[in-house]
């Protein structure tokens, strides 16, 4: 009877160690919430959403891009300066 009693709660035991495992945790790195109703922009770069008070924000063609830093905002400048030289240069780089 004892035996079975202490298999009963190893099983238990077990099955509640399994059980923690599988069910989803929560993301290590929390994201800072915004405010209900805050629209968010998506990073060109690096995909990264901001907001508006958070976001560095250019300017191509008229439209206001956002930026989640200034290195993404500088590497799509590069971008399109690579990509502008390529197209004046026939295509050679």
């Amino acid at each position: 009877m004892v035996r079975l009693i202490m298999f009963i709660v190893l099983g238990y035991v077990l099955y509640m160690i399994v059980k923690g495992f599988m069910k989803d945790r929560k993301p290590e790195v929390e994201e800072k919430s915004t405010a209900a109703g805050e629209e968010t922009y998506r990073d060109p770069v690096c995909g990264v959403y901001v907001s508006e008070d958070d976001a560095v924000i250019g300017r191509l063609e008229g439209k206001r891009l956002h930026f989640c830093s200034m290195a993404c905002l500088e590497k799509y400048q590069d971008s399109l300066t690579h990509e502008r030289s390529e197209i004046e240069g026939g295509g050679k780089a």
